[in-house]
């Protein structure tokens, strides 16, 4: 998928240029070893953020996937991209609605292309492509060095805020 300059014009303007690990530790639940994004940019509220994945030869699922050959989960890097669009989702909405619960209705489409391995940086680029009510679909594509890696359109339900357990 390439954009012409017509298309980069209908654009939305960058709201928010960098929303770091410590913004994000505020929108979504996730804590390491599941948080899969360290960062987010070129934020477009209630349209596209990037989200920004640094692959590291420590990750937790290396040892295991595959010895000797690490290569990062398609599953892990489809929940990068669900992050990435929760924390987009938290964003557009506002801090007033607390860090809510998301639930992944449907995965489609999902392609792997490339394998993801230490020392890459996974770039996650999710578009909003609807929303009804609660319930948000987002177009995803990861990319390594701009080569597609994955993609995938995902599904999810925004439920009330994370109670404590």
């Amino acid at each position: 998928m390439t954009m012409t300059d017509a298309t980069v014009a209908e654009l939305p303007p960058i709201d928010v240029a960098l929303i770091e690990t410590k913004q994000i530790l505020t929108m979504i639940p996730h804590r390491y070893p599941f948080l899969l994004i360290d960062r987010l940019v070129d934020v477009r509220h209630d349209h596209s953020a990037v989200g920004v994945k640094n692959v590291t030869v420590n990750e937790p699922f290396f040892p295991g996937h595959f010895p000797g050959h690490p290569v990062m989960p398609g599953v892990l890097i489809i929940e990068a991209m669900a992050q990435t669009a929760a924390t987009l989702v938290i964003s557009t909405m506002g801090q007033d609605a607390g860090i809510p619960i998301v639930y992944f209705m449907s995965i489609e489409n999902a392609k792997f292309r490339k394998p993801v391995t230490p020392g890459d940086q996974l770039r996650l680029t999710v578009t909003k492509a609807k929303r009804r009510g609660n319930v948000w679909r987002f177009d995803g594509v990861g990319r390594v060095d701009g080569a597609i890696v994955a993609e995938a359109s995902i599904t999810a339900m925004i439920m009330d805020q994370v109670k404590p357990v």
